[in-house]
């Protein structure tokens, strides 16, 4: 029965502090997910018990959880009355602003498309050790893939969380041509039907599926002067976390001094830190970040101090971050910065 706890224990990185760095959510965050388990049916009381935690530390806005703690309380409540498909059914019953500052940063952006991208800027939030990235693939879909090495119940409850979330947020217009999953859930068809969408499980990738009109839909709350508020604050949350340690801050820095105009494809710097390109990408992904994310960092750090002085043109400030045309650059600045290219200039030159 343990095995399929879906624990989220297994999520453990390497720090050089201590030997091992264990991921943690913050003490309030927990307390909605037990909330949810209450709703469940639970004995919430017991499974704090047996993780060793107290309501006390639920309340507390500065504590922080050991996920193994969390990863406990799955394995304990599936040995109480497994439920299937328990990550769906969390999802299911976790209310609108059971995480305030993120539900909110998603609900109030101006279309889903906005929405997944406030969602994967600051998923960080919830300590959680998904990292999203978005494809498009051709003209008519988006894949949302959910990158990180997370644990099976994580996976599925964010998954189950967003197209819940998603649909409410549009009146219940959203939709997902299907959901992918590289594991098999418990019951693969009622997850799907439940979602109303195909479930496919032992796919090459985690993620969603979004066709293109679903894609572009506005949200109902839009409200872009809350949206600012809400981003300065939690760009300051954010700001006092910890920073990236490890492999990931090396590649940080590697980056950082390829970015413009370097070489950095994954393999040319997976050669430089002694490793294949799959080992890289396999160890950041044990780390919770991608490789993507990792470049996408820098190109906007670089970006923004670039475009902060005078002395280069916009166009050659996109082809130095690697961008050989100026319209997806445009498109990557808006989303780093809210604002085009010319907006921040302006903005800085106002400043200064």
């Amino acid at each position: 029965m343990a095995a399929r706890a879906n624990s989220l224990t297994d999520r453990v990185t390497k720090t050089p502090a201590d030997g091992v760095h264990r991921w943690s959510m913050p003490g309030t965050d927990v307390r909605a997910f037990m909330d949810a388990m209450g709703v469940l049916g639970y004995d919430t009381g017991s499974l704090l018990s047996a993780a060793g935690l107290c309501d006390r530390e639920l309340t507390d806005p500065d504590a922080q959880i050991p996920c193994e703690a969390l990863g406990t309380i799955l394995s304990c409540a599936q040995r109480q009355r497994f439920t299937p498909n328990l990550g769906l059914e969390v999802a299911r019953v976790t209310p609108p602003g059971a995480n305030p500052l993120l539900d909110y940063l998603v609900a109030t952006s101006d279309t889903v498309a906005s929405g997944v991208q406030q969602l994967a800027r600051y998923l960080r939030l919830l300590g959680n050790p998904v990292v999203l990235d978005t494809h498009h693939e051709g003209d008519d879909e988006v894949r949302v893939q959910m990158a990180g090495g997370a644990a099976t119940f994580s996976l599925e409850f964010l998954a189950a969380l967003m197209v819940l979330r998603l649909r409410t947020e549009t009146d219940g217009r959203f939709t997902v041509t299907s959901i992918c999953f590289q594991h098999t859930p418990d019951d693969a068809d009622a997850f799907g039907r439940t979602l109303g969408c195909a479930l496919r499980p032992a796919s090459s990738w985690n993620g969603l599926s979004v066709p293109m009109d679903s894609w572009t839909l506005p949200l109902r709350r839009r409200d872009p002067v809350l949206r600012h508020v809400l981003e300065a604050h939690a760009d300051a949350v954010i700001a006092r976390m910890p920073t990236r340690t490890g492999l990931a801050l090396d590649v940080q820095r590697a980056l950082a001094a390829r970015v413009m105009g370097g070489d950095t494809r994954v393999v040319a710097l997976a050669r430089e830190l002694a490793m294949s390109g799959r080992t890289l990408q396999r160890r950041l992904a044990a780390e919770g970040v991608s490789y993507q994310r990792l470049l996408d960092d820098a190109r906007k750090e670089a970006a923004g101090r670039h475009l902060s002085e005078p002395t280069l043109a916009i166009c050659e400030v996109a082809y130095l971050v690697g961008y050989s045309e100026p319209a997806p650059f445009h498109r990557a600045f808006k989303r780093w910065y809210g604002m085009t290219p010319e907006a921040f200039r302006h903005t800085h030159t106002d400043r200064s």
